[in-house]
């Protein structure tokens, strides 16, 4: 009975259609893009029956209706992001793509009449203006305020006019082809070279922009300057742009498949980071998938081994347990896998992948479908009940186009809904959205961010903060090393905060071993950063069988070969509870420094360490944490919080404390970072408030070795000495330790 209902509401959807699907045939080639003849007949037979693709179908068929209702309305471009003729601009296009679907599907002509009617409004507004009146972009768009987005309109328009082609008379292909379409691609492209020919998320919409109208108009030439980029000749070599992004990659290519090749490492790891991989994944597959339907003799989604699948995957496991992607890089907090662009490409993985299950159930959790082919296979498979849970476990992703550029090192623990997990970076600097943070880390239990990375310095898409652009802050803090977990050298960031400079080094892995779920370890170094100094970070994550929860060991060894202040900066949330040492708040607010983001850090507190070690505790979000950290007795302890020199308000006021260490040349930053404890503000109950922990202190630290011993409260201690020269899994080593002698094979000893 309930299927009959389904099957019922169904169909009054099809006969509300102005005119039967019969009475229009397809007699020629279009749709072959996205949908195809094929896949419309296909689903067209299935339609009412499947019931994820149905309800997507139903609400898209609702959000066209409501704009059929409201009327075409194409202003002249005004805007930045945010702004209103930039966001009708936006729903233009999506709501054009969105009728070609309802057009090819339910075969009513209204849809198509809407996407003619914008198309003809489009084709008269365009040769009226040269460019977008707002000049803040180093390639200006035509209907918005740079090429980037002008190239998101062009992809998803094309798949529209695609619905349409053959429905559309011949003179007027003609004329959207002459008037709009060409003109349009050779702008995005031959007339904004230091956009197109570029190795950036940007380019890879402007060639999937180029690519796509010319699939539709089978245009060749449009299409071989979308896969391989523009003739050289017509590209000044040294032309550098304004966001630090180059022309050709390192080999000279240019064009889609060299976005293919240079940004991703062989493990899908998109160098810019999760939140700019999220957004290019849209144009990466929607192409591979149109050229797949259109040129399959390319074998796009087997070129560099798979890599546009494999990168799905690994988009997936660079989230939170709640689905929201690692802010690396320049990555905007609280983007998850439910964006559209995702549902699209888990879409796609599942199609041409190996329809792996455990898709399946993100698919579920985010509730729609891609309305083709693969959206209706990934809906079917939900209805057969064919998921399986994606369980995201520890896995070292490489950077770098080789793989051999460094990596993102993520331990995991999971056991039911308690999760943990720490995601270290020795990633390469990531292009133009690169931050100068090497081997900083993260940390987040069950979702929620412990110590954070900052990530970007924007309100996207809210006009009122500067366009819905990039705020002046990202580049005076969010992007500086302070306002990352990791070590900075005379207050000034890595790399001197030097693009160039920054893009050619990265960290090399030095171990990564994740075969002990109960010991877990990722080292890298880092030998760039700061001229003649070496840094040296050790991760591991340990599940001790007398504790509830993991625990993390952090180990940063440092070398220079003269003597430096050294801040070691952690920044975490939530309400101080308890400190071992004293300090002191002043009177009146001070930044900590005048530049490298130290100009936007306010000291709210100073203590001294005088001790061997230190135990920092706060609450947050309920649960207890402390940092137990060796020091010497001399070690600064600064509390310090973002905000400073920040007229404007853009800027979190955000928490860190900072061990900072003066006038040494050698050193060993060495914790103990744990969560312990809960606290029930109903019941006024606090639970194991207090550490598990009672000291930490480095007992060796050589060229060869660096021992750190760490004692429980329960009357436990353990060792661990790291062999910093040789990673080498069967050397045998033998250490003397006042008087205690430690011998054992492999990287490293603990016991």
């Amino acid at each position: 009975m309930l299927k009959f209902l389904k099957l019922s509401v169904f169909a009054l959807l099809l006969f509300s259609c102005n005119k039967k699907q019969d009475e229009f045939v397809l007699t020629k080639t279009h749709p072959n893009l996205i949908l195809t003849t094929k896949s419309v007949a296909d689903i067209k037979s299935k339609l009412g029956t499947v019931p994820v693709f149905d309800e997507t179908l139903k609400k898209s068929k609702e959000e066209v209706d409501l704009a059929i209702s409201k009327g075409i309305e194409v202003p002249a471009p005004k805007d930045m992001a945010g702004g209103y003729t930039h966001t009708q601009h936006k729903l233009n296009y999506a709501n054009m793509q969105k009728a070609g679907v309802l057009f090819q599907l339910l075969g009513d002509e209204k849809y198509a009449i809407f996407i003619k009617d914008m198309l003809f409004a489009y084709a008269k507004l365009f040769p009226t203006f040269d460019r977008h009146p707002v000049i803040r972009s180093y390639a200006r768009g035509k209907f918005f305020w740079q090429c980037l987005n002008d190239s998101n309109w062009l992809v998803f328009t094309s798949q529209a006019y695609d619905c349409i082609y053959d429905w559309l008379s011949k003179e007027e292909t003609a004329y959207l082809n002459k008037n709009l379409f060409r003109p349009y691609a050779d702008f995005l492209s031959v007339k904004n070279p230091k956009y197109f020919n570029r190795v950036h998320n940007h380019s890879t919409w402007g060639n999937v922009a180029v690519g796509m109208i010319g699939l539709v108009m089978d245009d060749e030439e449009l299409i071989n300057r979308s896969l391989y980029g523009l003739d050289k000749k017509d590209v000044d070599l040294n032309e550098k742009d304004n966001d630090g992004g180059f022309i050709y990659d390192k080999d000279g290519k240019a064009g889609f498949l060299a976005n293919v090749d240079s940004p991703f490492s062989p493990d899908g790891f998109y160098t810019e980071g999760p939140y700019y991989q999220r957004y290019a994944m849209y144009p990466f597959l929607i192409f591979a998938e149109a050229l797949q339907n259109k040129k399959p003799e390319l074998k796009i989604f087997e070129y560099k081994n798979g890599v546009l699948i494999k990168a799905v995957n690994a988009l997936l496991n660079l989230t939170d347990a709640d689905g929201e992607f690692f802010p690396l890089n320049d990555g905007q907090k609280g983007m998850s896998y439910f964006t559209p662009s995702l549902i699209s490409a888990v879409d796609i993985a599942y199609y041409y992948g190996n329809q792996d299950p455990r898709l399946l159930s993100v698919a579920k959790k985010q509730g729609d479908v891609q309305l083709d082919a693969t959206g209706l296979k990934v809906a079917l498979a939900l209805k057969e009940g064919k998921e399986k849970p994606f369980i995201k476990e520890s896995m070292e992703l490489s950077d770098g186009a080789n793989g051999d550029e460094g990596g993102i090192g993520i331990l995991r623990f999971n056991n039911e809904e308690e999760t943990l997990a720490l995601v270290f970076k020795y990633a390469a600097q990531g292009l133009s959205h690169g931050h100068y943070d090497k081997l900083s880390f993260s940390l987040y239990e069950n979702g929620d961010e412990v110590l954070q990375d900052y990530g970007l310095s924007r309100f996207v898409n809210v006009e009122q903060k500067n366009g819905g652009g990039y705020l002046k802050e990202n580049k005076t803090y969010a992007k500086h090393t302070i306002a990352h977990n990791t070590v900075v050298q005379n207050e000034t960031s890595h790399f001197n905060y030097d693009f160039a400079t920054g893009s050619k080094y990265h960290p090399e892995k030095y171990l990564f071993d994740i075969s002990n779920p109960n010991f877990q370890i990722a080292s890298a170094k880092e030998q760039n950063a700061y001229p003649g100094t070496e840094m040296h970070r050790t991760m591991i994550m340990v599940k001790d069988e007398d504790l509830q929860k993991p625990f993390i060991i952090d180990i940063s060894k440092i070398k220079s070969n003269q003597k430096n202040q050294y801040d070691f900066p952690y920044h975490y949330f939530g309400q101080i509870i308890s400190t071992s040492f004293a300090y002191q708040t002043p009177n009146v607010l001070k930044p900590l420094g005048d530049k490298y983001g130290y100009n936007h850090v306010w000291n709210e507190g100073l203590g001294v360490a005088n001790s061997e070690s230190i135990q920092f505790t706060w609450l947050d979000k309920r649960r207890f944490y402390t940092i137990t950290s060796a020091t010497n007795k001399n070690d600064e302890i600064i509390f310090a919080r973002s905000g400073a020199n920040d007229s404007k308000f853009n800027l979190r006021k955000d928490p860190s404390i900072i061990i900072r260490k003066k006038n040494t040349q050698n050193t060993v930053y060495a914790s103990i970072i744990e969560s312990h404890g809960t606290y029930d503000p109903v019941k006024e109950v606090a639970a194991n408030a207090y550490s598990n922990f009672t000291k930490i202190e480095v007992l060796l630290d050589t060229e060869k070795y660096t021992a750190v011993k760490f004692y429980f409260k329960q009357q436990k201690e353990k060792t661990i000495i790291l062999s910093n020269l040789n990673n080498e899994g069967n050397l045998q080593h033998t250490l003397n330790i006042n008087g205690k002698n430690y011998s054992w094979k492999g990287a490293y000893y603990y016991k």
